[in-house]
């Protein structure tokens, strides 16, 4: 069983006369810069001149260009995507650790797969809240949280895990509930779940279905409705109170159908391809791949992006959404 931590675990006074540097004001970046802030921590922000500086800048916040933002902290917290981390972490942060300091992330994919490697001096920290930035904030907002993933993957001070606990309190997280992991556990089981199922697997499935019915001759806008619009009731009744809380919801034609129906989707072939997908994320073959992705200016995600601008399945629903918005 996980460990879950509350309020009650975590000591703010833990962050007293510390400074956290959160590097990137993108949706995750300001959400978490605000939280913290509004928790009583002090909080400055390392950015590039772009619309992120000006937003940051707008939202009260002290701005700073990347280098001198982590010369100014004790606590810098990385959320720029994961592959330009590297990159700025060798050019802007590596050399302004000082002994004793914390680098903080929300994922772990560079220090899993090596691309950072930080120095011996410092703690290594993660919260990981599980919702994008717009959660993260309007549940904070609101008196609650969002429940995050804490780790520490190295602790030079002694004092790391109070530490992250206390940036977990900060974003109010612990107010939600916060379960305790490792690096390497949170993004192996994050690609995972991006790759099999929450991004690749359910578009696929969308996408096959969807050609199914148009190529037997069922009209496209009823093949959309049935194939991709309902599947966020359904997404939303199982995050609501589970896979059976779903079932409960349904007609019994539907329940009998899909308990029935669905292992022949999800066959043994299908599942000995997940176990492939997993072992090429835990040997790093994946990362390795996605890095020279980048490098290489993303040519294949950019085609793919433009093949897939061009599915019926998407031109659709275009029309639909349009059609039924208010």
């Amino acid at each position: 069983m996980a460990k879950v931590y509350y309020d009650d675990d975590a000591d703010l006074s833990t962050l007293k006369d510390r400074t956290v540097a959160v590097v990137g004001y993108g949706n995750q970046g300001a959400a978490q810069a605000k939280n913290m802030r509004d928790s009583g921590v002090n909080v400055i922000i390392g950015s590039i001149k772009n619309k992120s500086w000006d937003n940051a800048k707008k939202d009260g916040f002290e701005v700073y260009e990347i280098r001198e933002a982590s010369e100014k902290a004790d606590i810098v917290h990385i959320l720029l995507p994961d592959e330009v981390q590297a990159q700025v972490y060798e050019n802007d942060i590596r050399d302004n650790l000082a002994d004793g300091d914390a680098l903080m992330f929300s994922h772990g994919f560079n220090i899993r797969f090596g691309t950072i490697q930080p120095p011996s001096d410092v703690d290594v920290i993660m919260v990981a809240p599980k919702g994008p930035g717009v959660l993260v904030r309007t549940t904070y907002t609101d008196g609650f949280g969002t429940p995050a993933l804490i780790a520490v993957e190295q602790d030079y001070s002694g004092k790391a895990k109070s530490v992250v606990l206390a940036l977990a309190k900060a974003l109010g997280a612990t107010r939600a509930g916060v379960l305790e992991t490792s690096f390497r556990e949170e993004t192996e089981s994050d690609l995972f779940g991006e790759q099999v199922d929450l991004c690749g697997g359910v578009t696929e499935l969308i996408k096959a279905s969807f050609d199914v019915l148009v190529e037997n001759g069922y009209q496209p806008e009823l093949a959309y409705f049935e194939t991709l619009h309902e599947l966020k009731l359904i997404t939303d009744l199982i995050q609501e109170g589970g896979l059976e809380y779903m079932w409960s919801c349904v007609s019994n034609t539907a329940e009998y159908g899909g308990r029935t129906r669905g292992s022949k989707i999800i066959t043994s072939e299908v599942r000995d391809n997940m176990k492939k997908i997993l072992k090429d994320i835990q040997e790093g073959k994946f990362a390795e791949e996605w890095v020279q992705e980048y490098r290489n200016g993303l040519p294949n995600l950019k085609r793919m992006r433009a093949e897939d601008k061009e599915l019926e399945v998407e031109k659709v629903g275009s029309r639909l959404r349009k059609m039924f918005r208010r």
